[in-house]
């Protein structure tokens, strides 16, 4: 009896590996059947042949300002001026005598004015130097500052030469350095001029001379 009721269940355990396998077959075919649908999704039909607004453009009439002229100047009124002054009649005596003996009554000529200085610039005859520009040459001493540093070139001085030929207040007016300018000064100040002359006089005359300082080769 007992083995009996075992044998329909030993059956049906035979067939669990066949069910198995054809439940698998069955989902892999219904997965295949799923990818290969398409899902089309449905478009709404849209014309695109509607008729568009048509947008006029309007012409744009430009403005023009009209200048107004601007009013006319208002006339002047006329304005009455007293007329009560009489004109004296001036008269000259054509027929006066006129002495050519008496002398004439001048005015005064205009004083010179001063402008603080008391020398000529220009004057009739000039200043001279004695011996020359040459001989006052020969007493430079060239300053050793100014051959190391190879200065060359002019110094002037400005000067007044006295009544007496002297030298006075000399100053450098151009200058080159290196103490060039404070010999060009110490030969000036030991120069002697003959003095200018105005009118045969002599006189106090601005004057000026160049020291040139040129290295030898």
């Amino acid at each position: 009896m007992r083995s009996d009721r075992k044998k329909p269940k030993s059956d049906l355990r035979n067939y669990y590996t066949v069910f198995l396998q054809l439940g698998m077959v069955a989902v892999l075919l219904i997965f295949i059947v799923a990818m290969k649908v398409e899902f089309v999704a449905e478009k709404p039909n849209t014309d695109l042949t509607e008729e568009q607004e048509v947008t006029k453009m309007e012409d744009i009439v430009q403005t023009k300002q009209e200048e107004t002229p601007p009013p006319p100047p208002r006339p002047q009124v006329p304005v009455e001026v007293p007329n009560d002054e009489i004109i004296e009649d001036q008269s000259i005596d054509l027929d006066a005598e006129m002495s050519l003996d008496e002398p004439l009554d001048m005015p005064p000529p205009p004083e010179e004015e001063d402008d603080g200085e008391d020398f000529f610039v220009a004057v009739e005859n000039m200043p001279k130097l004695k011996g020359g520009l040459a001989g006052l040459q020969k007493q430079i001493e060239y300053p050793e500052m100014a051959r190391k540093a190879g200065i060359e070139g002019r110094v002037i001085i400005q000067f007044v030469v006295t009544e007496n030929g002297n030298v006075e207040n000399p100053r450098v007016i151009r200058g080159i350095g290196g103490g060039c300018d404070k010999e060009a000064l110490r030969v000036v100040k030991k120069a002697e001029f003959q003095p200018g002359r105005q009118r045969g006089k002599p006189v106090r005359v601005q004057y000026s001379l160049p020291i040139t300082f040129q290295l030898q080769n």
